[in-house]
This record gives C-alpha cells, sequence and structure tokens, in this order.
C-alpha cells in the first residue's frame, strides 16, 4: 500500500492548503478563480471545470494515499494509470474571476478496475455551480483495464 503521510517538504498547514482535507464523506478542496479561467465574458470557461474537477479528484486519491507517479513507477506490479471513461456534468450556475470554490469529491462505487465519484463545486457561501458524477478506472500501458488492490475498495469507501 502506498505511503499516506505527508511529504517531507510540506508542514501538515501546508498540506491541507495545497490538496485540501479529507472530510467523513470524502475530500474537500478550495480553488480561486484567475483570470486564465474566464472567457471573453467574464466568467469561466466550461473547459476549465474539468480542471478543477480534475485537482480534486487528484488530491482526494493523494490524501488516499495513491499517488499518480508510484502508479506509473509499477509499484503495483506493473505502470498502470487513471482514465477518466466517463463523465456526466449539470452546470447550474456560472463562477466568475476572484470567486472561491469549494470542490468536493466522494465515491459512490468502487469495484474492479473502476471508481465512480460524485463531484461537486460550488461558491464558498455554498452556492452550487457544478455536480458531476465520473467514472475514472485503472488501465496497463497496453490500455488495457487492471484490476485495483482490494484494499483500494475500503479505502476508497471508508
Amino acid at each position: 500500500m502506498p505511503d499516506v503521510t505527508v511529504p517531507d517538504d510540506l508542514s501538515a498547514a501546508e498540506s491541507e492548503v495545497i490538496n485540501g482535507t479529507l472530510t467523513p464523506e470524502g475530500h474537500r478542496l478550495l480553488a480561486r478563480v484567475y483570470y486564465a479561467d474566464t472567457d471573453f465574458s467574464g466568467v469561466v470557461y466550461h473547459a476549465r471545470y474539468l480542471e478543477f474537477l480534475e485537482r480534486g479528484r487528484t488530491d482526494f486519491l493523494r490524501l488516499k494515499g495513491v499517488h499518480h507517479t508510484q502508479l506509473e513507477e509499477g509499484q503495483l506490479g506493473e505502470p498502470i494509470v487513471w482514465i477518466v471513461r466517463r463523465m456526466e456534468i449539470d452546470f447550474r450556475l456560472p463562477a466568475r474571476i476572484d470567486d472561491m470554490l469549494v470542490i468536493e469529491t466522494c465515491v459512490t462505487e468502487a469495484s474492479g478496475a473502476r471508481v465512480t465519484m460524485r463531484q461537486r463545486i460550488q461558491r464558498k457561501n455554498g452556492e452550487l455551480l457544478i455536480e458531476a458524477q465520473v467514472e475514472a478506472a485503472l488501465i496497463n500501458k497496453q490500455g488495457r483495464p487492471k484490476r485495483m488492490p482490494k484494499e483500494w475498495k475500503a479505502l476508497f469507501t471508508a
């Protein structure tokens, strides 16, 4: 099982700022909307939400002890990577420059080579902006599905 400790180069407080925090439901990450995230109308460009969602999933996995670099290095027997297999997004309200966003991630199902996650992006004041269902899967370098270790199911649903 990968190490779940905070890297030596970050304090616990710095790790929380950068990686977010694990919650009883899953994971919570704060992010600010920057000028580069917006389009000509001043609202967040729709494709940028995918990046915010990706950060939430990646930091959730990192805090659970599942590191992309370790997977690619073959620490589970062969190099494997996560892919997004399916995503459904409901856009509710637009985010704007300087908004503070809360990205929430929780696992709704974990089995075999797949994990289904529910994600939400809201303003820090609680206004819901985005809801997404994401199915991620593990594959090897040949593109074939790779089963996750048994202990991950408990890790993801704990």
